[in-house]
Formats: structure tokens, sequence, C-alpha cells
């Protein structure tokens, strides 16, 4: 492997554009390639980021000599087909979350980077952000005792957006749960793990389309309050109390750049603001699991991609959330 992991990127949108500014914060990292569907838009994102080559043909991007691993940043419904295609070309794939649209797509992928002896791992950028990986190691520690409740939302006005958006088109997987949802049912899962119980209820638009979801997770000795919309904003900070004390992540949670712990009847605020945008920290995930030759990362594995969308699976299931390609 050289010293520098070369990426291509398909789907150049606004993620990908993000993501290409944080790529060249990470030395160990260099873009190569871009791949669109309109070579006009690869073009032009070429010429922002120097990228020497453009493709309107996917498969032709995953048979490029001088990528290593491709960035997936498409809408939902191309994940699987996309990544699988790339992993069959022996390339790393690194996709945006959600990683497939149910189980049975994931289940799918992972099997295809173990027959490719490839990396894959989902781009929960959230997992890597340094605040929620310190929170983490806070709650591990009992610094505030047994946790009990978790209270988490997601929530963003975008109903005046074309129903043609990614957003609010049913074709495309759209709807608040796998787009913004994701982040609320991640936190949960990630401090206190899977649930015994979900319940869950959804609006939805004229269209059929989900727009606003509520869950509370039960758990053994402890519940999380969970909710997505797409018809209304919210603060989008994420609570997380125990028995001794309670840490408040400030907004906007899923990329938080600090918190607040109350312990010990005191009140302290941390600041840990990420480098960048915070996608350089699953950047350098990627690149020291491929440097390792490792085929999935200890820090967000296929076992925890596999868990989340079941967990998205079931609130679905409970609130009527389907899509027409599953039917």
């Amino acid at each position: 492997m050289k010293s520098k992991i070369r990426w291509g990127i398909v789907g150049p949108g606004k993620i990908a554009k993000e993501f290409a500014d944080d790529l060249m914060q990470v030395v160990d990292a260099e873009l190569t390639a871009v791949g669109s569907r309109n070579m006009d838009r690869a073009i032009a994102f070429a010429d922002v980021y120097k990228t020497p080559h453009i493709f309107d043909d996917y498969d032709h991007l995953f048979a490029c000599p001088d990528v290593d691993v491709i960035y997936i940043a498409t809408p939902h419904t191309f994940h699987k087909d996309l990544a699988i295609r790339a992993m069959k070309a022996g390339k790393h794939v690194l996709c945006e979350k959600p990683l497939g649209i149910n189980v049975k797509e994931v289940k799918e992928m992972i099997a295809s980077a173990s027959e490719n002896k490839v990396f894959l791992m989902e781009a929960l950028w959230s997992r890597f952000n340094p605040t929620i990986q310190k929170v983490k190691g806070i709650a591990e520690s009992g610094t505030l005792g047994d946790l009990r409740y978790i209270n988490a939302d997601f929530a963003f006005y975008a109903l005046d957006k074309s129903k043609e958006s990614r957003l609010l088109n049913l074709d495309l997987a759209g709807g608040s749960i796998l787009d913004i949802g994701i982040y609320p049912v991640f936190l949960s899962y990630l401090l206190l793990g899977m649930p015994k119980r979900i319940e869950a209820i959804s609006n939805f638009n004229d269209d059929g389309t989900e727009i606003q979801t509520s869950v509370i997770f039960q758990y053994e000795n402890a519940q999380a309050i969970l909710h997505s919309s797409l018809a209304n904003e919210s603060r989008m900070s994420a609570e997380i109390s125990g028995t001794k004390g309670s840490i408040t992540l400030d907004p906007r949670f899923h990329e938080t750049q600090g918190y607040h712990l109350k312990a010990a009847n005191e009140i302290r605020h941390y600041e840990l603001p990420t480098n960048g945008k915070g996608y350089t920290y699953e950047i350098i995930e990627v690149n020291n699991c491929i440097k390792e030759n490792k085929t999935e990362s200890t820090l967000w594995s296929h076992k925890n991609s596999l868990e989340l969308i079941n967990l998205l699976d079931t609130i679905r299931q409970k609130t009527g959330v389907s899509f027409p390609f599953e039917n």
C-alpha cells in the first residue's frame, strides 16, 4: 500500500463536498477520482479539488487503478448496488449512512465485503466525533452512575422542498427515519445497546412519506426517548442521564463540539472542537484500517451496522413506513 490512501468519490453533492474539504486535511489521504451520472457536475467538482480522474460511468471509476477506496455519497437507494459493484472491482468502500435501506441489503453488502476481502464501513461520522467518543468513555467510567435516560432529537423543516427531493421522495427512501432519525437511534444504541422493547409512532404527508417519528426504547433499567422530523425545527441537543450525573451534548449533537457535565453538584462545560467539519476522524479510521489490512472497523463494525439497521427496520415496521421498491 502506498503512503497515501487514494480516494474516489461517487455522488458529488453537498455532503461529498464537505467530505472532500475534510479529506484535504488528512495527511495520508488524497482525492484522485470523482464519478457522477452528470459529467458537468463531476467536472465542476474536480475543478475545485484538482481531481485528476473524472468519470460519468461508475464502473470505469471502480476499475481505475489509481483509486484504493470509494466514498459513496448518493441517495440511500443507490448504496447497496454501488457498494457491491465497487467491492467486486476490488475497491474498499466507505458508504454514507444508512449503509442499506433494510437488513436484507446490509447483509448482502457485508457478504460482498467478505467475499471480495475488502474493507467496508458505514459512514456514521458521529461515532468518531471527539465529544461523542469522550462522552462514551465518561458513561462507561461510572461518573454518571447507572444510565437511566437518553433524550435525543433531530429535526428541521423541509416540507417546503420539492417532493422529488431525496428527503421527501418515497422512491429514494425519503422521510425522516433513515436520513436523520438514524442519529438519535445511534446515540441510544451506542450508550445503552439493543433495547428490550420498542414503541414508535409516525406522522405522514399527503403522499405517504413519513415526516415525523417519535420512539421509545425500553431497556432493563432505562429508557430512551427519540424524535426525528422534517415537519418542525428542534434544538437538536441530546441528554444522557444517570443515577449520579448527566451530560448534555451541545447542538447539533451529531456533529457536536462540546458538552456540559453535571456531576458531584457541579456543572462544567467542555469544548472539543472538531478538525474541519468533522469527517476527518472517519477518514483517518478508514485509512488506518486499510493500512492494517482490516475488512472492518472495531469502532464501527459490520455487527454495529447490522444491529442499527435492525432497529431502524423495527421502527419502520411498527410505524408502517415502507417504500414502493420493497413491496
